[in-house]
């Protein structure tokens, strides 16, 4: 049923005759519990208002490319009348990678009654969270930085955050590295990196790794790369790095130290090293070439993210901002798909905060077209891992750079639920 902010239908004082028959039709259906009229498209129903927000022009990480995939997405289900009739309105934030800015943008959500935050990024969760929880709003699929994405009521995520793609390259990496370096920052959330490292490398018998703490937002790393290369061991080294937008600047300040004749295998998480960083930094000639990369879903190249290429290439306009490629841009690309299942399953019911969250929690089944396995938020779908209890999505890829390219190592998803688990017991 299509209503106004207050609930009430309004219509013109002055109808023509023509008018006056549709007026019946509505009244009609009205009495009949129907919601629109046979045929209505579009704007027949209320609209949907959401939020994204990501740090912008800061210092240290940004995600530009999220909110503006966010907004390329309503464009694209608004050209085709909306979702489920309603149309999808999107407002963003600029979070500013501070907690102030977390808690800002979690208030503007309040503000403008926005129904869900949806593929977000933050590690200020302890920021924005409680805001979001006081008004039952609910967390769709943010980037996995911080423990209240894994902890709250109101969080749904749609990948297992940091700490898959840490325990993730542990196990990439136990096959083929004899002594590794963990370059990671020197932060309350990078802490914990090193022992979610190390227990993916103990599936392969590794020892541990040096624990290389670093600052996100320096402009050069030199003896930080010094002391990881000095660290990685006689044969068979790795140097592993996961700063987000600062790895690159890491990797540059390696790869111009000095050679020793030892070969160090460099690797990373994506989001942090991605295909452009690649591409930037000389391609197969570049740092990067034969890198092991750790990521959540299948590689950029893969068939299963054409739909997504379609809507940036047909939406966006141009904006140099989105990234198909780009781990940010992909994660809100899949809590967009969430959303749109969770609407068109509420069907012709309101939408509001806690009916998005009781539909979620009664156990719709989101596919994702195999971008991520099935996605399902009920108590036994979550692996319950001590500190992060609501992961549904333990899975990771394999990625390495060859010729250039970012490529899958290995076919299919990798399962890091029992690293996760001995991690945490550990």
């Amino acid at each position: 049923m299509s209503m106004t902010g207050n609930g009430r239908r309004r219509f013109p004082t002055s109808l023509t005759t023509r008018a006056a028959t549709a007026l019946a039709l509505v009244a009609a259906s009205l009495l009949t519990g129907c919601g629109a009229l046979p045929g209505a498209t579009g704007g027949s129903r209320a609209p949907i208002t959401v939020m994204t927000w990501a740090p912008e022009g800061t210092k240290a990480t940004n995600m530009p490319g999220m909110p503006a995939m966010a907004e390329a997405y309503a464009r694209w289900v608004n050209s085709e009348g909306g979702i489920n009739g309603h149309e999808l309105r999107v407002i963003t934030c600029n979070e500013g990678n501070s907690a102030t800015g977390a808690a800002a943008c979690a208030r503007k959500a309040i503000k403008e009654e926005a129904v869900a935050v949806v593929g977000s990024y933050s590690q200020h969760g302890r920021a924005f969270m409680a805001p979001l929880e006081a008004a039952n709003i609910p967390y769709i699929g943010g980037y996995g930085l911080s423990d209240e994405e894994f902890t709250s009521f109101v969080s749904y995520p749609v990948n297992g955050g940091q700490i898959a793609l840490l325990a993730g390259n542990g196990m990439q990496l136990a096959g083929a590295c004899e002594r590794v370096s963990l370059v990671r920052p020197d932060t309350i959330a990078g802490d914990y990196l090193h022992r979610l490292l190390n227990s993916g490398l103990a599936r392969g018998s590794r020892r541990e790794a040096v624990d290389i703490p670093a600052a996100e937002d320096a402009g050069e790393y030199t003896a930080v790369a010094r002391r990881s290369r000095t660290r990685a061991g006689e044969e068979r080294g790795c140097v592993t790095a996961a700063l987000g937008e600062r790895t690159a600047h890491f990797f540059d300040s390696f790869r111009r130290l000095p050679t020793d004749g030892r070969d160090i295998r460099v690797s990373s998480v994506l989001g942090s090293v991605d295909q452009m960083l690649v591409d930037r930094t000389g391609g197969a000639s570049g740092p990067f070439e034969g890198a092991y990369i750790t990521g959540w879903y299948p590689d950029a190249g893969d068939a299963r993210w054409s739909r997504m290429k379609q809507v940036v290439q047909e939406h966006a306009f141009g904006d140099n901002r989105i990234d198909p490629a780009d781990a940010g841009v992909q994660t809100t690309w899949i809590a967009y798909t969430v959303l749109h299942q969770v609407v068109e399953a509420i069907g012709d019911e309101e939408v509001t905060p806690g009916r998005i969250a009781l539909t979620l929690d009664r156990g719709l089944r989101v596919d994702t077209g195999g971008l991520t396995p099935a996605l399902r938020w009920r108590y036994e779908d979550m692996l319950g891992t001590p500190g992060f209890p609501r992961i549904v999505n333990d899975r990771v890829t394999f990625q390495v750079v060859r010729k250039g390219r970012l490529v899958a190592q290995r076919s299919g998803f990798v399962n890091v639920g029992q690293t996760l688990m001995d991690a945490r017991a550990s």
